[in-house]
């Protein structure tokens, strides 16, 4: 992939978590984008709803994105729903069967397949999961605040 495409596919990703963060947020749920897994993995979207339930979503901007990482189930451990986020001309074809596929571009974002839930997650990891969101949460807060710390 050439860097114009590169470029290009990152743009295309942050408008993609843009808009699916907004649809989040309007069905209660509160979304960190680009979340590190104790496993060593980074989730691309990591949503916490109020009843501490986590939904976690693989963007893929390109098909040439989706063909080179074939790593999501290993985040199936790390959520209670997952799927895939990608832009409307994104050939449908190509993602597996199972997982829930949300459409989005800058603005918004519309569920076109169900979320698919993943194996219960155990408690400890939940435990840690929510603390980890939480600090990271607070962490990027208070680099907004306080930049030069």
């Amino acid at each position: 992939m050439s860097e114009r495409e590169t470029a290009d596919d990152e743009l295309l990703a942050r408008r993609i978590a843009r808009g699916l963060s907004r649809a989040l947020a309007r069905e209660g749920w509160t979304s960190l984008l680009e979340v590190p897994l104790a496993s060593g993995r980074r989730a691309d979207l990591l949503a916490l709803s109020d009843d501490g339930r986590f939904l976690l979503v693989e963007i893929k901007s390109s098909a040439a994105d989706f063909r080179s990482d074939r790593k999501w189930p290993e985040y199936l451990e790390w959520c209670d729903l997952f799927a895939f986020a990608v832009a409307e001309d994104f050939p449908f074809d190509l993602l597996p069967a199972a997982p829930g596929i949300y459409v989005a571009d800058a603005y918004d974002a519309a569920l076109r397949r169900p979320l698919q839930m993943a194996p219960a997650m155990a408690p400890a990891r939940r435990k840690a999961l929510t603390l980890r969101f939480a600090r990271l949460a607070a962490e990027r807060l208070r680099r907004e605040y306080d930049p030069g710390v």
